[in-house]
């Protein structure tokens, strides 16, 4: 895998010409370039658009993510998922005021010791936001590489990823002073270039759009009719399904919510009360009285799923009404009405209960 100035300037030209419009981009803010990045893991670029503009403009720097509460943080990142990486963002800023300034370091070493900050990360924060001569390989990164040059074996092997962050590398510290001349930012131009390649061009599932690739006269994978082949990406251990029962507990127009344990999955996040297993009528209103509640109604509500990373809930659900709920609440415990509801962070897990409500007024 070598680089040669011929493709870094032919892909740097496409990118120039090509490249999204993306309030995070050509900023020159390494605050944005970090924000972004971990919004963007997992996530759709469009949905991520809205939000960074809504998170860039609650907390526009270091120190005000770094006071932000937690309820807030969640709030703010309402439906991107993996909740943990909004609570690293806190923790980074938090250390980033204590020890640099409130200040993002510019070296790759340095990045990588703060919390929530991966070689990827590090990577992307180094090269587009301080020009440091640093790869940045991300999942479409990988695809690209691996198709142009007929890369066969699996692109979840570490030692893959390793050759292709070091041929990258190789690269930036071959590079001529002509071409440095030619591009003072080379490495955030070429980083983002194979980064945007990868989103709209060289995209996956055998669907690339080869013919209006610049690189498409010598990638070999597509010269020799394998883009549906490669890259070749192991299958992943199967989901396991895990059967649930929510219970929507109400007292008029309050909803009990339950906070989740302080780790583990969707740690410290606010649910409708939820049980393992499907329970029935009566284990329901069982349960409900178990909290020291009075149920006087009780009816089905629609069934859901959700999808994480590893497991898959399957989701059945009652709603019960209760007296009124006037007694101290069980720890862990809180009454919100429905305005408080739409403002509270309740992960997309439940959101099938929660629009539920928003749609019967």
């Amino acid at each position: 895998m070598i680089f040669t100035p011929l493709q870094a300037r032919s892909l740097i030209t496409w990118y120039q010409t090509h490249k999204r419009d993306l309030p995070w981009r050509d900023t020159g803010n390494p605050y944005d370039v970090w924000i972004s990045e971990i919004m963007l893991q997992q996530t759709r670029v469009e949905f991520v658009k809205d939000r960074f503009l809504q998170f860039r403009s609650e907390l526009p720097d270091i120190p005000a993510l770094a006071k932000c509460s937690d309820e807030r943080l969640m709030k703010l990142w309402e439906g991107m998922g993996y909740y943990s990486r909004a609570r690293n963002l806190k923790k980074c800023a938090q250390k980033l005021c204590e020890t640099y300034e409130a200040v993002l370091p510019k070296t790759v070493e340095e990045l990588i010791k703060l919390p929530g900050i991966g070689p990827y990360t590090a990577g992307a924060i180094a090269s587009i936001a301080y020009r440091q001569p640093v790869p940045a390989v991300d999942g479409n990164v990988l695809r690209v590489i691996a198709r142009y040059f007929e890369e066969e074996r699996d692109i979840r092997d570490s030692a893959v990823k390793a050759e292709v962050t070091a041929s990258i590398q190789q690269f930036y510290d071959a590079c001529s002073d002509e071409m440095m001349k030619e591009f003072p930012s080379l490495s955030s131009l070429l980083n983002q270039a194979l980064m945007e390649l990868g989103a709209i061009i060289c995209v996956p599932n055998g669907q690339p759009r080869c013919t209006e690739c610049p690189w498409s006269h010598t990638c070999k994978a597509y010269l020799h009719q394998k883009t549906d082949q490669i890259p070749y990406r192991s299958a992943l251990k199967e989901r396991t399904i895990q059967q649930r029962t929510i219970l929507v507990i109400l007292d008029g127009s309050r909803f009990l919510l339950h906070k989740r344990p302080d780790k583990g999955l969707l740690a410290g996040l606010y649910e409708f009360p939820g049980y393992e297993g499907y329970l029935s009528r009566k284990e329901a209103l069982d349960a409900v009285r178990e909290l020291g509640l009075s149920p006087v109604h009780i009816k089905k509500l629609p069934d859901s799923r959700h999808i994480f990373s590893h497991i898959e809930w399957h989701m059945k659900a009652y709603e019960i009404l209760t007296d009124n709920i006037d007694q101290a609440l069980p720890e862990g415990y809180v009454l919100l009405n429905k305005k408080e509801l739409r403002q509270f962070a309740v992960p997309s897990a439940f959101h099938t209960y929660k629009d539920w409500y928003s749609l019967q007024e």
